[in-house]
């Protein structure tokens, strides 16, 4: 009976709970301007057939992938009232319709360009689009349009245009598709499209605006209309009857929307997002903002909402930008036992679990749940001596506790009671209350082995002995015991903090001088693991992994990843396919026939972070994976794997920079080789847990791994074709290519007509000559010539060799020539600049506070002294992008960045002269000293600056220049 009661309890606090519970799989990510939105006013959301969500701000159309945003702007349109857009659509043809306070636009995807459609039919605003197959429905303020076949018709639900009835405010068509409906300022109207017959019926309120309808929905035959005034209102398509739906807490909706079969999705204009079920109808959910939730909405002035194809919310605020819910394929799942349990955001670094009842450590506690009783139990101080649980392991009916400081404890499931290790003799007492338990195992003879800070202890329950193994009485390593694994031959391998050795069943000894040469028994091993297949697994503190037989026979070091760093791996398991899965402190892999097959999981799916524990790997008797991870106990299913991966959207690349201009083409001059390959997934998850491989053929010998970026660029690349590939790590269904080929500068008929035109050339050369020289040879007569002639000619020879010796004076000028080459070069992009800069600019209060912290940062910090330092490297140390950097520079401080950067170099240069101690440099090492990389950059930013060279500086001050 107690049971039972227990049960009824907590199936009422879930009920009571449920909707709390339901919004934890929410975590919402913001977009502002700082991230590239063109405006705070996000009024209009819509996701294309590709993949891309398309944003309708206060003055702009933005596409984003998930990372970037891009800017489409209304041009030849003045007013910025009318710039807002109002609605986005697209049609089966792939077209990108969009409506705004002037009219009708659509994208021209060519040219990236937004084009005006029919302005001399519709030269108002638009305020709704529905899209059928190739048919557009346009709701406008003076009445509807239907877009079919190149034909544009208008229908009007009153004669007099200026109606309010035929300001149509949203459309939605019926379940047949025999009749559109059409929300009005002044009522609900039907046309039919079969007959063009218009009804209309009023909703019967004694208030002005009841019948001002902002937007419509259909879920079969229920309309649901969103008021100014009188909340969310429905229709009964069948009945012809109006009836008020539950209330929100405000009654001010401005969007409304529906799966089309049970849930409307509603936003409201003061009282955030909320789920209302068709049947039940009731809330099932809803989004308020919350000051102290920092992953929740920011406000709950909605403008406007999407629930996508899978799922993710999106919301368009008035004021605070975008916000949509992080997207998560539910891969893997994050162990919850609600209401009472839930280990999301615990630093999981141990656990046992036996099915329905598991217990679990963390750095915050220990934690019991029996899932079969209902019984959740935690442990902290005072109860636990330390908060840190390192290992815990079943033995004999108990679990055994091992913690970090404060020794092991045994847990009693049946009465829930805590109590010390009290099995060692006197001297180990303090060890097992206050040391440090690193490992509990059980062996195959109802032993358990208790690694500590103290040496190896070998406890039986059963006979209550227990023994002592250390470096003074046994070949035991010195320092910590880490691990204890047994293998199936019953052997046990034990690692302590500066060596292996094994233990011998047969002999009961510890041996550590079995080893053969090049084995990783002097190395710091953290993990050992047996597969299947018998193989042994040594994760070590340094190195990479390492794999033996049980015989040692054959061993060698194994790389899991090529671009994974050796010292990251935590934990290993193999699962019921053959893969190994390997938990690292920098994601989660899993890897098969040495690694020519795998796979990478991030936060996309469902792994709340990157970094796993040490050690804590488990497959139950399901086959079911779990992980410790430092945001809770995570568990997967490999069979849902490949089920999973077969869903990704292929990678999609969504520009391609040459020389950091966009193009579309495949074929580049021979200067514009600088690329740069922009490309998304649309996983919108963390942008942080965005994983790529890629690969340029003709450059790179091997895929190489890509991390929180979606962009990849090469500099200076020689003429001839190269192929971009890039893909989700080991995916080769993401995978998308792109080939492009540089133009050389001259082309091979160039070349041949050059070849041709110097073969010519020097034909004519030699003809010249040698008729020259005919003409020039003396007759025999003439042979003998005088004495003074002979002098003659000796004396104009030694001569020439003045006029030689003049040469290399104009040759040292023109490095000086060259150098200056790059000044009138970094000038010639100035329109293209503005072009650049002109839908992403800063505001005044923004460029000053960047400037305050710019400067304070370059005066600090001195980045400059670095000759290597880029734009990028100080934008990442300001913590803004390179965009915004280079804004501030060349349009607030009209400044570019060598001469800002260099302005510092040439200060510097200043005040070494002034002192003393660097009066013993010459001027290129006092010059490499400030961060110059040349000694001609030098002088020219010197004197750019100064307006005299570093010499008639220095003479100036009264000092002398130290020449090399």
């Amino acid at each position: 009976m107690k049971n039972t009661i227990k049960y009824l309890i907590l199936i009422l606090i879930y009920l009571a709970c449920g909707m709390k519970l339901q919004a934890w799989n929410y975590t919402f990510r913001n977009v502002v301007m700082s991230d590239g939105l063109s405006g705070l006013l996000v009024n209009a959301i819509y996701k294309d057939s590709e993949g891309f969500v398309w944003l309708g701000t206060d003055n702009c159309l933005d596409r984003f992938d998930g990372v970037k945003v891009r800017h489409y702007e209304f041009r030849g349109v003045d007013s910025g009232r009318k710039k807002r857009v109002n609605c986005i659509t697209e049609t089966a043809d792939n077209q990108l319709w969009v409506g705004n306070g002037i009219g009708l636009w659509r994208l021209n995807r060519a040219s990236s360009q937004l084009e005006r459609i029919v302005p001399e039919k519709i030269d108002f605003a638009v305020n709704t689009l529905l899209s059928d197959g190739d048919i557009l429905y346009i709701g406008t303020e003076k009445g509807l349009f239907i877009h079919k076949d190149g034909q544009l018709l208008q229908v009007l639900t009153d004669r007099n245009m200026l109606a309010a009835c035929n300001r149509i405010m949203d459309l939605c068509l019926n379940e047949d598709k025999s009749a559109l409906w059409l929300a009005t300022v002044q009522g609900l109207f039907s046309y039919s499209l079969k007959d063009g017959k218009i009804d209309s019926w009023h909703f019967q309120e004694n208030v002005p605006e009841a019948d001002y309808f902002r937007c419509l929905t259909r879920i079969g035959e229920t309309l649901y209309l969103g008021t100014m005034s009188q909340g969310v209102v429905r229709f009964d398509i069948n009945k012809k009857s109006f009836s008020h739906a539950v209330s929100l807490g405000c009654d001010v909706i401005s969007d409304i929307s529906s799966d089309g079969k049970e849930t409307v999705y509603i936003a409201t204009d003061g009282n955030g997002v909320h789920f209302l079920s068709h049947k039940a109808q009731q809330v099932t959910r809803r989004f308020c903002h919350d000051v102290s939730d920092k992953e929740g909405i920011r406000s709950n002035s909605i403008y406007s909402l999407l629930v996508d194809d899978r799922g993710a919310v999106w919301v368009g605020h008035f004021q605070a930008g975008l916000d949509y819910s992080l997207y998560q394929n539910g891969l893997f799942q994050t162990y919850a036992y609600p209401p009472l349990f839930n280990s999301a955001n615990l630093s999981i670094r141990s656990f046992v679990n036996r099915g329905h009842e598991k217990v679990i450590g963390s750095r915050d506690g220990l934690y019991y749940i029996n899932e079969a009783t209902g019984v959740v139990k935690s442990f902290v101080k005072p109860v636990l001596t330390s908060d840190l649980i390192l290992t815990i392991c079943f033995y004999e009916g108990e679990y055994y506790i091992g913690t970090y400081g404060g020794g092991m404890m045994v847990l009693n499931p049946e009465t829930l009671s805590l109590k010390y290790f009290a099995q060692g003799g006197d001297g180990d007492a303090e060890l097992f209350q206050k040391g440090h338990i690193f490992c509990v195992r059980p062996d195959e003879k109802g032993n358990l082995w208790i690694g500590t800070s103290q040496g190896l202890f070998c406890y039986n329950k059963q006979a209550k002995q227990i023994k002592h193994f250390t470096s003074a009485n046994s070949q035991l390593p010195e320092g910590n015991v880490y691990e204890v694994s047994f293998d199936s031959t019953d052997k046990g391998w034990i690692a302590t903090e500066t060596g292996m050795c094994i233990y011998d069943p047969a002999s009961q000894s510890l041996r550590s001088n079995v080893f053969p040469e090049g084995f990783v028994h002097r190395d710091k091993v953290r993990t050992i693991y047996e597969d299947t297949g018998h193989d042994l697994y040594f994760i070590r503190e340094k190195g990479s992994l390492f794999t033996s037989t049980l015989t040692m026979d054959r061993f060698r070091n194994r790389s899991v990843f090529s671009t994974l760093p050796d010292n990251s791996l935590m934990s290993i398991v193999e699962d019921n396919q053959g893969w190994l899965w390997v938990a690292c402190n920098d994601g989660l892999l899993r890897i098969k026939e040495e690694g020519e097959e795998y796979d990478a999981f991030t936060f996309n799916d469902g792994v709340p972070g990157p970094t796993f524990t040490n050690g804590a790997a488990y497959k139950d008797d399901k086959g079911i994976l779990w992980f410790g991870n430092t945001k809770g106990l995570i568990y997967v299913d490999p069979k849902r794997v490949d089920e999973v991966r077969g869903k990704v959207r292929p990678i999609v690349f969504t520009d391609i920079l040459a020389n950091g201009v966009s193009f579309t083409g495949s074929s580049l001059k021979y200067n514009q080789n600088n690329l740069t390959f922009c490309f998304t997934d649309f996983a919108y998850g963390l942008p942080s847990a965005l994983l790529y491989e890629y690969q340029l053929e003709g450059v790179d010998k091997d895929w190489k791994l890509l991390a929180a970026q979606n962009e990849v660029s090469y500099y200076g690349l020689s003429s001839g074709t190269y192929t971009f590939r890039v893909r989700l790590p080991g995916n080769e269904q993401s995978e998308a290519v792109y080939q492009v080929t540089v133009r050389p500068m001259i082309p091979w008929w160039g070349w041949a007509l050059s070849i041709l035109l110097i073969i010519g050339i020097v034909a004519f050369i030699r003809y010249y000559v040698w008729k020259r020289m005919r003409r020039l040879l003396p007759s025999p007569a003439q042979v003998v010539s005088t004495p003074a002639e002979n002098i003659s000619r000796k004396e104009q020879v030694t001569e020439q060799p003045e006029t030689i010796t003049e040469q290399p004076e104009t040759i040292t000028e023109q490095p000086e020539t060259i150098a200056e080459q790059p000044e009138v070069i970094s000038e010639q992009p100035s329109v293209a600049t503005e072009e650049k800069y002109k839908t992403n600019r800063l505001t005044e209060e923004e460029c000053k506070e960047l400037h305050k912290k710019l400067v304070t940062y370059v005066e600090k910090e001195k980045p400059y002294i670095n000759p290597d330092l880029k734009m990028g490297d100080l934008a990442s140390a300001l913590d803004i992008s390179s965009h915004s950097l280079s804004y501030l520079l060349n349009q607030y401080l009209n400044q570019s960045y060598y001469d800002f950067i260099n302005e510092y170099r040439v200060t510097q240069f200043k005040k070494m002269v002034a002192d003393s101690q660097y009066s013993r440099y010459t001027l290129t090492a006092l010059a490499e000293l400030c961060g110059f990389s040349s000694r001609a950059s030098f002088f020219r930013s010197f004197k750019k600056s100064t307006g005299v060279t570093p010499n008639e500086y220095i003479r100036s001050i009264g000092g002398t220049a130290k020449e090399e």
